[in-house]
């Protein structure tokens, strides 16, 4: 399909911008953090606060969002993208509030530590640590400590999908469901059909995927690694209910649809749904772009089944 009019506009803005992978890593994060401007307002929840509580490498920063209505809610824990090196609490804030209104959960966005700054896996420490921390407060947040999902976008997918992994290895919180938005599930190398479709002109370029790589591992052998690279894990069974969400123009489709399948194939219930026409990150675009919303509303659907399903504590 070619690309949606809607995603044309948005990187038709974006024209001339310099390519994240040529700039130094300050210089990025403010430009991520400037996109901030030009996001539609995001759905109304009742309270949105912080909390700091002791993590693996120091103080870590939680906000943590409310839905309107009577709890105890749902709690989902959300890890957000943008290649283990950039965005924030801040950037996310929108797709957090929607998630928190259109699902009806209580949301705890987790501002992990960040590579090259911190490199693997100090940032899947701190989500890992966060899941455990939101889970045993979950009735000082108004949550329900037996409905808890893992939700991220890109590299938040990932840190989404390995925090289930080691959640099932290593014990601790049963997971309901894990919600993972064009997800990193593999190291650059030897890359997809989609890195070839998709090279550049989409947003996100193989480029700056193997600039994110580059920061976030300290050595390319670890990209091998399960907890870098969840569709390198040898047995993907027992882990909770999945929806991937993928995009026709991302380097990430395949990818995030291969984990699809391997999830399926170890027995995990699993939905996948394409979507046609858009970039990787569309889903930043809920109120501007119509397929934003489609699929934000399809994810917030998904989450209210899956924390609606009979679960075990």
């Amino acid at each position: 399909m070619p690309l949606d009019p809607q995603i044309q506009a948005l990187l038709d803005k974006g024209t001339g911008v310099p390519a994240t992978h040529t700039l130094p890593v300050d210089v990025a994060r403010a430009q991520y953090e400037a996109r901030i401007a030009s996001m539609a307002p995001s759905a109304a929840v009742a309270d949105v606060c912080e909390r700091t509580i002791d993590g693996p490498g120091g103080p870590l920063r939680l906000r943590i969002y409310t839905p309107l209505g009577t709890g105890p809610f749902p709690l989902l824990v959300f890890f957000h993208g943008s290649g283990f090196v950039l965005c924030s609490l801040d950037t996310h804030d929108g797709m957090c509030r929607n998630l928190c209104a259109g699902a009806a959960c209580v949301v705890v966005s987790v501002d992990y530590r960040l590579a090259p700054e911190h490199k693997f896996p100090a940032g899947i420490e701190d989500c890992l640590h966060a899941v455990r921390w939101a889970a045993a407060h979950a009735s000082e947040l108004g949550a329900d400590p037996t409905r808890v999902a893992v939700a991220g976008d890109s590299a938040g997918g990932n840190m989404a999908a390995v925090a289930a992994l080691r959640l099932r290895d290593e014990g601790g919180t049963p997971l309901c469901a894990q919600l993972l938005l064009y997800p990193v599930t593999d190291y650059h190398t030897p890359g997809t059909p989609s890195y070839e479709e998709n090279v550049e002109g989409y947003g996100l370029t193989r480029d700056t995927m193997k600039w994110f790589w580059k920061h976030y591992l300290s050595d390319p052998a670890q990209g091998a690694h399960p907890h870098a690279s969840p569709l390198r894990a040898r047995d993907l069974s027992g882990l909770p209910p999945a929806l991937v969400i993928t995009a026709e123009y991302d380097p990430l489709r395949d990818e995030g649809e291969l984990y699809a399948d391997k999830l399926r194939a170890a027995g995990v219930p699993t939905a996948m749904t394409r979507y046609d026409g858009v970039n990787h990150g569309f889903m930043f675009w809920v109120g501007v772009a119509d397929k934003a919303g489609a699929a934000m509303n399809e994810a917030c659907e998904w989450l209210r089944g899956a924390f609606a399903a009979p679960h075990h504590s």
